[in-house]
Parts: structure tokens; C-alpha cells; sequence
């Protein structure tokens, strides 16, 4: 059975990964590693997300919560209090979707109640009453990503005996327990997770082999966007990562990778226009 190209979401519309897409990345945080601080302000992040929409995202992706590595914790209130003023702002001017990148099963709610179309959890729907919460809402999509250890710890030697394996043994079990909770499959996107509990080698071993995780036949997220393993690999701060930001939407998306989460959309949008141009002209 071929992946379905259509996830259903709410209000009656639908999500279309008949080709790549651009998930555009918008941190209402004080200290994600890349963009921290900037969108705080709601009037700012709406500024921001209309000029996503504009440079080509198809989905915005809010976050209250810094993941990176070595990242506090934020109380339920702070998070709640960051992102949904900014996502019934963004409803309000748009119908575009969106997306809440969150783990608290509370923030998933009111974030849907406020608008939001998709869940992005990093920790895939294993925290208290975060199942059975978007159980309620069947028309509600969810990204599972995968992630070795937790946020504070992740980068502190991770291993594996053969990471595509454990991988797709770990969305095996999520898979199942969201098929068990009442969430349907159709509605599920699956994140390998790069960066989180991931060594460099093992980073470039998943964009390398992205294909290995089509085996669930279920649209795959890729968000390597601005991250270590492009500042490591070519020793490059944040703010210099653009060129291999690009590179690795690019080898994603040629191997299989059906949403591109990053924070640059317009030149991530445009390296997509000229792969699927090639496409065609290949057809």
C-alpha cells in the first residue's frame, strides 16, 4: 500500500505531501538556540509568520519550549502563556495550518482549541494524558519524532547498535500506542529526530539512509535546520549554517522526506521549486 498523499486536519481541510513542503519554524521562546528571543512579542510572531506564509511555508510550527541540548524546563503556565496568544493571533489573519511543538498534554489542547491543526511533540505523545488528549480530536494530525534520552541529557554520549533499527522499532511501539488510544494512522508524520540523542555520525547516517524509515508507509518530517550537526561538520556558528541547512533540506527531500522543517523558507522553498522542476523534467 502506497503512503496516502492526503492528511485530513480540522475544519474540514487537508494537508497535500504529493510534493515536499515547507514547515516554517517560529520559537516564542527566549532561548532556542537559533531564533531565541526574536518572536517573543505576539505582534512580532504574527509579523513573522505572515512573511513565512508568504516565502512559501505551508505550515507554521509554534513552540513555547526550548529542545535544544541542556534546555530548562518551562512551566506549564510560561509555555501556555507564550504560545497561545500567538497562535489565535495567527488564526485570526490566516487559515493557514499550524502546528504546536509541544509535550505538555494541556498546551496540545489549548493550542488545538485556539487553532492549531497539527501536534509536533519530540516526545511523541509519551507524556502523562498526551494520548488520550489528541485521542479526542480525530482530525487533528501528529508528528512522533524520535529522541534518545531527554532534552537536558540527549547529547551526553548516545548509542545505539543499530540506530535505523531501533529507530523504526521506537515508531513501531508509538505507532501502536496511538493506534490503541484511538488516534488513527493516517493522521500520524514520523521524525527521526535529528540532533536528539544523536551523535554526528549518526545524524549523517539518518539523512544518508532516510529512506529506511518508509517502511510504515507514513509521511516523514525531516528538521535539521541550522543545527550542530551542519555547524560541527563544517564549523560553522548558527547564523552561518544556511548553505548546509540547504544542502541537507535538499539530500532530505530527495530521500523520501515529505515535510522540511527549518527556519529559513524562502531559500529552503526555492531549493524544492528547483528539485521538483528536475522532477518533471525527468518524468
Amino acid at each position: 500500500m502506497a503512503m496516502a498523499n492526503i492528511i485530513n486536519l480540522p475544519r474540514g481541510r487537508a494537508l497535500n505531501l504529493e510534493k515536499p513542503i515547507v514547515m516554517g519554524i517560529l520559537n516564542v521562546t527566549p532561548d532556542s538556540f537559533s531564533d531565541g528571543g526574536k518572536f517573543v512579542n505576539t505582534d512580532f510572531a504574527v509579523q513573522q509568520a505572515m512573511l513565512m506564509l508568504n516565502e512559501g511555508a505551508t505550515i507554521l510550527d509554534i513552540g513555547g519550549e526550548s529542545t535544544r541540548p541542556g534546555a530548562p524546563d518551562v512551566s506549564l503556565e510560561d509555555e501556555l502563556a507564550r504560545v497561545i496568544p500567538a497562535i489565535k493571533a495567527i488564526r485570526a489573519k490566516s487559515d493557514c495550518v499550524i502546528s504546536i511543538d509541544t509535550s505538555k498534554a494541556k498546551v496540545m489542547e489549548q493550542a488545538i482549541l485556539a487553532g492549531a491543526d497539527i501536534v509536533n511533540d519530540v516526545r511523541a505523545l509519551q507524556e502523562p494524558d498526551a494520548l488520550s488528549t489528541v485521542a479526542k480530536y480525530p482530525d487533528v494530525a501528529v508528528c512522533l519524532m524520535h529522541m534518545q534520552g531527554q532534552p537536558r541529557t540527549m547529547q551526553s554520549a548516545p548509542t545505539y547498535s543499530d540506530l535505523l533499527a531501533q529507530i523504526n522499532q521506537f515508531f513501531e511501539k508509538r505507532i501502536k500506542a496511538c493506534k490503541t488510544a484511538g488516534i488513527k494512522a493516517e493522521q500520524l508524520i514520523l521524525d527521526p529526530g535529528f540532533g536528539f540523542g544523536k551523535t554526528l555520525t549518526h545524524n549523517f547516517e539518518i539523512l544518508a539512509k532516510f529512506k529506511a524509515f518508509n517502511k510504515f508507509e507514513l509521511p516523514l518530517l525531516a528538521g535539521l535546520s541550522r543545527k550542530s550537526m551542519i555547524g560541527n561538520l563544517l564549523n560553522r556558528d548558527t547564523n552561518e549554517r544556511l548553505a548546509g541547512s540547504l544542502a541537507g533540506a535538499l539530500i532530505a527531500a530527495q530521500n523520501g522526506a515529505n515535510i522540511i522543517r527549518v527556519h529559513d523558507v524562502k531559500e529552503t522553498a526555492d531549493v524544492l521549486g528547483v528539485l521538483q522542476a528536475c522532477e518533471k523534467g525527468a518524468l
